[in-house]
């Protein structure tokens, strides 16, 4: 039976994130990461080799979660407007379930995270592959045609505008009870209208 890990990976990317959300990346050094994290120096180093690799896996995890509510939502809805809105929404309702992470994805690119490397290129475009396929496939569904205008108008829609609503509420305690019908309407009647 393997031995169970005495610091939670999870805790230790929850104490990075705090601290780079408090103040800044900079503000999230290994000393720091440690003391807030309650694990050791040798330990974070063991874990993820460096960092900028531990920064790097805390800006991944918050994706990766983000990714898998964002196309969970599509996949359920049969009618392809319905998917959109449901795309849309999950925005908005990942922001109130997940606010740190929903917060580190707003309010950091991921240059301001970690530096360019070919490694973490591949896999951030192995991540968004799936949701650019969904987007791709859901335009074609709703317009017959998979181009680069038809592509732009559903992105529009169940990615710009709800991150734009959510960034408007980011920082407060909590997102306003109403955003995600908010949302719904109006990227419903949105995706409704053929150009």
């Amino acid at each position: 039976m393997p031995r169970p890990r005495k610091h939670d990976p999870d805790l230790i990317l929850d104490a990075a994130r705090e601290l780079v959300l408090a103040d800044g990346p900079r503000a999230a050094s290994v000393g720091a990461i440690a003391e807030a994290s309650a694990a050791p120096v040798g330990t974070l180093y063991h874990r993820f080799s460096s960092r900028d690799g531990l920064l790097a896996e805390m800006w991944f995890r918050a994706l990766e979660r983000f990714q898998a509510s964002h196309l969970t939502e599509a996949t359920q809805a049969r009618d392809p407007v319905e998917a959109g809105v449901a795309m849309a929404t999950s925005i908005v309702r990942f922001a109130r379930t997940n606010p740190g992470d929903a917060r580190l994805l707003l309010s950091l690119r991921r240059e301001d995270v970690f530096a360019t490397d070919p490694a973490h290129q591949a896999r951030l475009d192995a991540m968004n592959a799936p949701l650019r396929n969904a987007v791709r496939d859901l335009a074609r569904e709703l317009y017959g045609r998979a181009g680069k205008r038809e592509i732009g108008r559903v992105t529009l829609v169940v990615v710009d505008l709800p991150h734009g609503a959510v960034r408007r509420y980011a920082r407060e305690s909590e997102m306003p009870a109403w955003l995600e019908s908010e949302v719904a309407d109006i990227s419903r009647a949105l995706l409704e209208r053929r150009p």
